[in-house]
């Protein structure tokens, strides 16, 4: 199921462009890896975005709906808290933990790219990102921490006892795959050899491994030379069947082969760890082999999870003032509005007034538009829950009429020399 809905980074730009314009879609960032796939949608009409998100999936990736037990969605506070949780590495397979804020800082940038996240989205992932570094500093500084480099190295360890110089073939130049290279060949193991669709970047983690590189036509020789392959080329198609790693088995006299497949989609055919010789992890094999808490055995879960909670529910408030803000901005806006039009009428009908008896005038009511509007942004920004801050946005917004502005001049001066001026201009019509 990762497999299927794995969307690889070219393809995110295309996914992002096109999802950012669905209907009910106002913000969107992508984050896919090994782990999962999330849409994070900032919108103001859930239901619709998330049917747009469902025609993509059914389009595209051919999403059944006996599928759904696959998938979980969230809303509103649940969502929030499920992105600082991913951030963090606490919803994570024990491999991915390390490498996901990495992940999401990459998944932010591609939507930034595109201009598919905005203000909201921005804010949520840069905090989440925050409280993933304050976890690291604070709760895991210190603590062994297992990824797929360190992983792969006590794989390997188990299967060969000796590490020192166990010869290592990187098919596919990314950068878990040199990593993992690199934990080993600093404990002893090498030399390492690399192959890349790209000459260019297998080149150059050759020299930073120094090591060497290989064409794709010197696959097969380099495989059967290797102790450990780490596959991870980002190909579409697999990279090694069953019947080749038979004929490799067969040609190193069944001298056990560690293949380590981290490639999504998978490089290697899963059919390959049947073949005697051959042992091959693709990343949930690699998971089990480690124990799934080993993560978290040196650091507290516990305190971990009571920091995202904390940090989350600060920022929903955040979140939440910011909503009233428009709110708060037009309903000063619209006290001004009937304070000025209304002082002008006095001015004009019980007028003149020296200058300074005006500015007194416009002194008074600006104080009391502030009074005003201080106190009901007070109360609307620290109403606890989401539910009750919209029912009383709703209230303010229909008692001044801030969506229907003719409204809110009724009974007022304005109102009567606006009723006036459309007489004059209905008379000099005729």
């Amino acid at each position: 199921m990762r497999e299927r809905f794995y969307i690889g980074e070219a393809r995110r730009y295309e996914v992002l462009r096109q999802l950012k314009n669905a209907e009910g879609v106002e913000e969107i960032v992508i984050l896919s890896t090994c782990c999962r796939t999330e849409f994070l949608l900032w919108a103001s009409e859930p239901t619709i975005a998330a049917n747009s998100l469902l025609q993509y999936l059914g389009s595209e990736h051919g999403l059944k709906l006996t599928e759904w037990q696959h998938f979980y969605r969230l809303l509103d506070e649940r969502a929030l808290a499920q992105v600082f949780r991913v951030a963090a590495g606490l919803d994570s397979m024990a491999l991915c933990g390390p490498e996901i804020s990495a992940h999401m800082k990459s998944a932010l940038d591609q939507a930034q790219a595109v201009g598919a996240a905005g203000r909201f989205l921005n804010s949520i992932v840069a905090r989440a990102l925050e409280v993933s570094q304050k976890i690291r500093d604070q709760v895991m500084a210190g603590g062994k921490v297992v990824s797929i480099p360190s992983a792969t190295y006590e794989l390997a360890e188990g299967i060969f006892g000796e590490m020192r110089d166990r010869r290592i073939l990187l098919l596919g130049a990314g950068p878990v795959s040199e990593a993992s290279a690199r934990y080993m060949m600093d404990r002893g193991a090498g030399p390492v050899v690399v192959i890349d669709h790209s000459p260019q970047r297998a080149c150059e983690v050759a020299e930073r491994l120094s090591g060497t590189a290989a064409t794709i036509a010197d696959r097969w020789r380099c495989i059967v030379e290797a102790d450990i392959v780490i596959a991870g080329t980002g190909c579409p198609h697999m990279v090694l069947t069953r019947e080749e790693a038979e004929r490799i088995a067969i040609e190193r006299n069944r001298v056990a082969l560690v293949i380590v497949d981290i490639g999504m989609p998978r490089d290697v055919d899963p059919e390959v760890r049947r073949v005697d010789g051959i042992l091959l992890y693709d990343f949930d094999g690699l998971e089990r082999t480690i124990a799934e808490s080993a993560t978290y055995q040196s650091c507290s879960l516990e305190q971990a999870e009571k920091i995202v909670a904390a940090e989350e529910q600060a920022f929903r408030s955040q979140l939440q003032a910011q909503a009233a803000v428009p709110t708060i901005v037009a309903l000063r806006e619209r006290l001004n509005q009937i304070c000025r039009q209304d002082v002008e009428s006095f001015i004009e009908e019980r007028g003149p007034f020296p200058r300074e008896q005006v500015q007194l005038l416009h002194a008074i009511t600006a104080q009391v538009i502030q009074r005003i509007a201080s106190s009901l942004a007070r109360e609307l920004k620290e109403l606890p829950e989401k539910e009750e801050q919209e029912r009383m946005t709703a209230a303010v917004t229909r008692l001044f009429h801030l969506q229907s502005p003719d409204k809110a001049l009724a009974g007022t001066n304005l109102e009567k020399q606006s009723n006036e001026r459309k007489q004059r201009a209905v008379a000099i019509n005729y």
